[in-house]
């Protein structure tokens, strides 16, 4: 469902519990670098985009997900999903997987053919979850997706691990 203002409270509590979660898997190094940069031509990431969130039958928000405007020279076809992020006490439950099909579907109301994102490679509930939901690798990004990869080289998120850039084209329904 769309955010309501009362949840966007919270999204930093969910950023913050997620973060752990890489922590453990790449070393306390990311805690305060990268990986809480800001967006790459620098607005306001909340400002911009459809936000969507997943809640309990209690009312909690347990996921978001961040969906921006992809490249303009795409005939506005494309869009990007910023962030997708699930609460790890809500995790391996399938709010992910729903929060994904339900950017999938707004996504395909708003008239977007293409999905991108960027995400790390090698972290199993980043690149593989995409990729058991139709994303496939752009070896060689264009456009808006090539500036979001050079930023987040700038930034250092790729010496924090191996990032890729990937593509979902949305079938009509």
């Amino acid at each position: 469902m769309s955010a309501r203002p009362r949840d966007l409270r919270a999204l930093a509590a969910i950023e913050d519990a997620g973060l752990a979660l890489f922590l453990d898997w790449f070393g306390p190094g990311v805690q305060e670098g990268p990986l809480a940069g800001p967006a790459p031509d620098g607005r306001d990431r909340a400002l911009v985009g459809r936000l969507l969130v997943a809640v309990t039958p209690t009312d909690d928000v347990v996921g978001f997900a961040h969906v921006v405007p992809g490249d303009p020279d795409d005939a506005g076809d494309s869009a990007h999903l910023e962030q997708l992020s699930v609460h790890p006490a809500a995790g391996r439950r399938g709010v992910g997987a729903r929060l994904l099909a339900a950017v999938h579907e707004e996504a395909r109301w708003d008239g977007v053919r293409h999905l991108t994102l960027c995400t790390f490679r090698d972290v199993p509930w980043n690149a593989p979850f995409y990729r058991r939901h139709g994303y496939a690798e752009v070896p060689e990004p264009q456009g808006a997706l090539a500036r979001r990869r050079d930023h987040e080289r700038r930034i250092g998120l790729d010496d924090v691990g191996a990032r890729v850039a990937m593509d979902r084209l949305l079938a009509r329904a």
